[in-house]
């Protein structure tokens, strides 16, 4: 079973920049596949951007391309989701998720991942 850990939300001004951190442990094979979501007050969680364990495949929500990016540490076993020129609009509970291998589409569907974190809150004001 993979443990998920978040750190790293906040209040930040509007053009600001934050970096998420989540940390994994557990049985490797089920970390193929980390991702972040983000849940809006009164929202349904969405999908924000996705790495595959070596880092070589991303994949981001068509909102945060170019503002945010994902990277991961493997050696520490984390992965991380910068965030610049955020916006009000971002605010949110930010969720990191480990699943299995995906790719295209399927990475970005709520059901690919089986293990969440316990969320960061990230405000953003204008």
């Amino acid at each position: 079973q993979v443990q998920l850990e978040e750190s790293g939300g906040g209040l930040v001004q509007a053009g600001g920049s934050l970096r998420l951190s989540c940390t994994a442990s557990g049985r490797a094979p089920s970390r193929d596949t980390l991702g972040w979501f983000r849940q809006a007050p009164g929202k349904e969680r969405e999908f924000v951007a996705t790495t595959s364990w070596y880092g070589s495949v991303t994949y981001y929500t068509d909102s945060v391309k170019g503002r945010f990016t994902i990277f991961r540490d493997n050696a520490k076993s984390t992965v991380f989701l910068q965030m610049n020129s955020l916006s009000p609009e971002d605010t949110a509970v930010y969720y990191c998720a480990a699943g299995s291998r995906c790719s295209g589409s399927r990475c970005s569907l709520r059901g690919t991942y089986t293990t969440w974190g316990q969320g960061t809150q990230v405000t953003v004001s204008s």
